[in-house]
């Protein structure tokens, strides 16, 4: 059995026990905490009563890096990485939840999150936790940067098209609606029930975290700088993230050419899905899985394309890629503990 540790106990750790708990080559051997020291996880989260029954403790990386061979962080952007500095160093590999491992920039880290990056040569080792674009390099590191939720639904919907230089680096727009549990287990007022029921807004326009972070692997995917405009909005649904992104057809590019290059891409995929042509996702579809269901349209008379993703924010948006990821560094079978279709209704 491969041990896990799991560090943080927030929506993501919850979610990702529950897979876990179905992965028949883990056993998790310590889940830690930074409000519930000394209470059973499952008092935390009561649907998880009987499967994960492991008394929470504090994060002392010297004694979880005795304990486990692979971490998963489900912390805080900036306190990743100290603990995974020293758990690396103990033999342990790790799969980071948070923002600390997924710019490669430091600059463009620190400006956006407001911090200097402590150990920028682990930056130079990280791999960034999308399987479909970083498949081979994410079986041999040692540290997995898990993806954001909004730049998994992003990048899925345009890397294909700009890898194969069939829209324009300009004038790309991702429209993305998620669910209030994107926004974590800490209270707050945005959060409260009274503010997000009967209520739909936008919110960090233009200066949300996540756009450098999609701008990074779309501008590695183009082979140039790409910028785009990036709005999310809160919709009061529980989990789910719908991504509605725009491009232009590049210069003697044919319609039918987005449909081919996405249908290739994804050809032997096990958790993107092409959707049939006049077929466009929808949250509840893929609500608790591990997959991506994709849409495309493309408008033959003025070649704007609108490509439309929808995946769970915290499964193939957090705890359902990060095991992904984990399979794949331990050479394990791609898709163990995610087979599941989502719960519908």
């Amino acid at each position: 059995m491969i041990k896990v540790v799991i560090i943080g106990d927030g929506y993501a750790a919850a979610d990702l026990v529950r897979i876990l708990y179905g992965h028949e080559k883990v056993q998790i051997v310590s889940v830690t905490s930074a409000d519930n020291v000394g209470r059973r996880f499952s008092e935390v989260y009561p649907s998880l009563t009987g499967m994960a029954d492991i008394t929470l403790q504090e994060t002392d990386p010297s004694q979880l890096k005795k304990q486990g061979d692979v971490a998963f962080l489900a912390l805080p952007h900036g306190l990743s990485v100290p603990v995974v500095a020293e758990l690396i160093e103990g033999g342990v590999r790790c799969v980071d939840f948070g923002a600390d491992f997924r710019l490669r920039d430091v600059n463009i880290y620190k400006q956006h999150y407001l911090l200097d990056h402590e150990r920028p040569d682990l930056l130079q080792e990280a791999v960034y936790g999308l399987p479909e674009l970083y498949r081979e390099q994410i079986r041999n590191t040692r540290i997995v940067a898990n993806p954001g939720c909004y730049p998994t639904g992003a990048s899925l919907s345009l890397v294909p098209l700009l890898q194969n230089g069939l829209i324009s680096t300009s004038g790309i727009i991702v429209d993305s609606k998620s669910g209030v549990s994107g926004a974590g287990k800490g209270l707050s007022q945005t959060t409260h029930f009274c503010h997000v029921n009967e209520n739909f807004k936008a919110y960090g326009v233009g200066t949300h975290r996540h756009a450098p972070e999609i701008e990074q692997e779309l501008s590695v995917a183009a082979g140039k700088q790409v910028n785009i405009t990036f709005t999310p909005h809160l919709v009061p649904m529980n989990r789910g993230i719908l991504t509605t992104a725009y491009g232009e057809l590049r210069k003697g590019v044919k319609p039918h050419e987005i449909r081919e290059a996405m249908e290739d891409f994804y050809q032997g995929e096990r958790f993107v899905k092409v959707l049939p042509h006049g077929v466009y996702p929808e949250t509840k579809w893929v609500y608790g899985s591990n997959y991506a269901h994709i849409g495309i349209y493309v408008n033959p008379d003025n070649g704007r394309v609108i490509i439309i993703s929808a995946i769970d924010n915290l499964t193939k948006g957090a705890a359902g890629q990060a095991v992904q990821n984990f399979n794949l560094m331990l050479g394990l079978d791609e898709g163990m503990a995610l087979q599941s279709p989502g719960l519908y209704p």
